[in-house]
């Protein structure tokens, strides 16, 4: 599998979210080429702001392989990270992240450019455009 593969598992996730009222954002976590972790936004359904898909997939990630540093893995990201699961993103020392559609108003790469691990590789733009389009659709349905 390659990389629009693995978005198109986290975009699955983004989907749930949608069907279940929360922010449509989808994640996945790929470490030695295994699916370690999967998960979408819960914020509203646990009633907890830092509920984001990132947070759970890390979580789930760490546990899955008994570990609190994720350099051999890849984070899959419907949408560009905040900046709290960026520095999540960064204590966990992902190897890499993955994202699709970049978040000009929230994203971490507008308020928190640096706060990645520097030795993240970091790649944009995969399955971008739907990405936008289900926060989007999902954001017009609430208008």
């Amino acid at each position: 599998m390659n990389d629009t593969d693995y978005m198109k598992l986290a975009l699955a996730e983004a989907r749930k979210a949608f069907d279940k009222d929360e922010v449509p954002i989808g994640a996945v976590i790929v470490c030695k080429g295994h699916v370690v972790a999967r998960a979408h936004n819960l914020t509203e359904m646990l009633n907890d702001v830092t509920a984001h898909a990132e947070m759970q997939a890390i979580t789930a990630a760490a546990s899955a392989i008994g570990g609190k540093y994720l350099t051999d893995c890849t984070l899959y990201v419907t949408v560009e990270p905040c900046p709290m699961c960026a520095g999540a993103i960064a204590w966990a020392q992902m190897g890499r992240l993955v994202y699709g559609a970049a978040d000009d108003k929230r994203g971490y790469n507008r308020y928190a450019p640096d706060v990645l691990h520097p030795k993240t590789e970091v790649m944009s733009g995969v399955c971008a455009e739907e990405s936008s389009r289900l926060m989007k659709e999902f954001f017009n349905s609430k208008r």
